[in-house]
């Protein structure tokens, strides 16, 4: 192999290198068999480079070129010419040269593929992750494996220069709930205890920050057992920021100025910042959704105004109720057919909507549907809600809530029916959220994000008083429809935090048990602090277009959380087992 070690890439051979003598390592990509002349594209990372094996010029054995086969590794020798002008393929960097082999070895060989690795989206999910090693050698896995890099290289880069430490945090750790199932990790030397690894490392961020850090960041993997998903994955990598001394606008400036950075070094696309902003029940209300996809501009307005005196019932008591009426219009969709409105319909009622009403907008007024009941109003209606001949106008009647997130269902399918939802980056903030959530199952207040998030100054000397009202310094980074991050100002106070527990309902005792170091760590100076964690996964995801994960990360789970290619989880010894004092109970 010493003296066939290649001298070039597959991909980077153009009209310049005619005459040039190189030798090329890389897996049979084609193999055309041409009676005595045969054609191999062989391919790396870099791209693809044909290769004639002609006898006439072959120096080594030619059986060897005859039993060449798909993913074959081999090694080529040889001289760089200018293809024939009818061979010449535009479409790829090395097409218009070829290489004549002089020399040829097989470094490897290889079996019947399970599947063709340039035809690789044909074969079943569960099949490519079997042979993943096999996945990952199409170009299109490895765009995204190189994009991934060079998005975490910019990160890093970024932060770096504006002063920020990459500390790494520990992956054993005391469980501490966050909202999802630990995994738990037996101590041998502990007999009946358990490490925990890190739902994220946001205990530890704050510790750093009482530290003295300042500004700290990580690519930080996380690990939740819960139930995978398409943007989802049993571990995960975020990149964890914490910044002391900060507001949220601070961190809003960091992370938009971050995400530009990257975006122009890895797509060449430039950001528009700085991101809108939306509150939590602005973007409820306008577009139905916490996480909006602002590519589209179809928007929701209130309708109840006209629901008085209509006769039409099931809004008229909505309304007294204290409900709401909500409209969405749908332009130019006039022509939709009644079972194209049913499957609307069946979007709506997904979350909790009754049903779908709906009338259309002709050039003489209201039409179908419900339209008799606002026959009068078809002026102030096509005014209010801006409404065109053509249009169709889609209502639901409920409680606010309901009203919102059904008929924000409706609406991102009809973005994605209209074409809306394509070619560009949309990022908002979305900020305002409530700091707590009643939870009717248990009946007690639940953590809207995580316990540790600083409340608005407004409702300090209140919180006790109705919770429910509380308004967090928390925020979400939303883009495309896709929650990409959660964020928030920290609680740097003990006697804050308790009083934060206490409406929890965790006591004193149980707040010391539970996460004891981080209460006796925030008694000593602690500084004013906040941060965020974009997910990278979730980042790259959209970078590429893709609408799963597992599309962009090396080694992923299927969704039943499990990898197919090494068989994990799998059982292990008993004599393991035995070293942790553990034993396996049937079920």
């Amino acid at each position: 192999m010493e003296n066939m070690k290649r001298t070039a890439n597959c991909g980077e051979l153009t009209l310049k290198d005619i005459d040039r003598r190189v030798t090329l390592n890389g897996w049979v990509h084609r193999n055309r068999d041409h009676g005595s002349i045969r054609f191999v594209d062989l391919r790396d990372r870099y791209g693809v480079t044909q290769v004639v094996i002609d006898p006439a010029t072959l120096k080594t054995d030619p059986a060897i070129a005859g039993k060449l086969s798909y993913e074959y590794c081999i090694a080529v020798e040889g001289t760089v010419r200018r293809r024939p002008l009818d061979m010449v393929n535009t479409a790829m960097p090395t097409g218009g040269i070829e290489v004549v082999a002089e020399k040829l070895e097989v470094l490897s060989e290889c079996p019947v593929l399970p599947f063709m690795v340039d035809e690789r989206t044909e074969a079943r999910e569960d099949l490519r992750l079997e042979y993943r090693y096999l996945d990952l050698r199409s170009f299109s896995m490895q765009r995204k494996l190189k994009l991934r890099h060079d998005a975490a290289f910019a990160v890093r880069e970024y932060l770096n220069r504006k002063g920020f430490l990459e500390v790494e945090t520990p992956t054993l750790i005391r469980s501490t709930p966050e909202g999802a199932r630990d995994f738990l990790v037996p101590s041998r030397l502990h007999p009946g205890k358990f490490y925990a690894l890190p739902q994220s490392p946001q205990l530890f961020k704050q510790i750093l920050m009482v530290s003295g850090v300042d500004k700290y960041f990580q690519l930080a993997r996380c690990y939740r057992d819960e139930d995978a998903r398409g943007d989802r994955q049993l571990e995960h990598t975020q990149i964890d920021i914490e910044m002391s001394f900060v507001s949220k606008e601070d961190v809003f400036a960091v992370v938009e100025n971050m995400l530009a950075y990257v975006f122009k070094q890895t797509l060449d696309y430039e950001l528009a910042i700085p991101f809108e902003r939306l509150s939590y029940d602005d973007a409820l209300n306008r577009f139905g959704s916490d996480k909006p996809d602002l590519r589209s501009a179809l928007e929701m307005k209130d309708f109840s105004s006209f629901v008085e005196g209509s006769g039409f019932r099931i809004f008229e008591e909505a309304a007294a109720s204290g409900g709401s009426v909500k409209a969405l219009v749908a332009p130019g969709c006039g022509d939709y057919s009644r079972k194209m409105i049913d499957e609307l319909e069946t979007a709506a009622k997904t979350y909790g909507a009754k049903g779908l009403a709906w009338m259309k907008l002709a050039d003489d007024g209201l039409t179908g549907g419900v339209a008799k009941f606002f026959a009068g109003k078809t002026a102030e209606i096509r005014e209010a809600l801006n409404m065109r001949a053509g249009d169709l106008l889609l209502l639901v009647a409920d409680r606010w809530d309901i009203c919102c997130k059904s008929l924000g269902a409706v609406r991102t399918r009809l973005a994605k029916d209209l074409g809306h939802l394509t070619g560009e980056f949309r990022f908002c903030w979305v900020i305002d959220f409530p700091l707590f959530e009643w939870n009717d199952e248990e009946k007690k207040w639940d953590p809207a994000h995580h316990m540790f998030t600083m409340p608005q100054e407004k409702f300090l000397e209140t919180l006790e008083e109705n919770p429910g009202a509380v308004k967090g310094d928390l925020y979400d980074l939303v883009c495309n429809g896709l929650e990409l991050a959660s964020g928030s100002i920290r609680i740097h106070t003990p006697g804050l935090q308790q009083r934060i527990f206490s409406i929890l309902g965790i006591t004193p005792e149980e707040a010391k048990r539970r996460f004891g170091f981080l209460l006796k760590a925030l008694q000593y100076g602690p500084p004013p602090h906040g941060g965020i964690a974009p997910g990278l996964d979730r980042l790259i995801m959209i970078m590429t277009g893709e609408t799963s994960i597992k599309e962009v990360i090396a080694f992923p789970k299927n969704t039943s959380g499990i990898s197919p290619m090494d068989e994990s989880p799998a059982e292990v010894d008993a004599s393991q087992l035995e070293e942790l004092y553990l034993e396996i109970r049937p079920t």
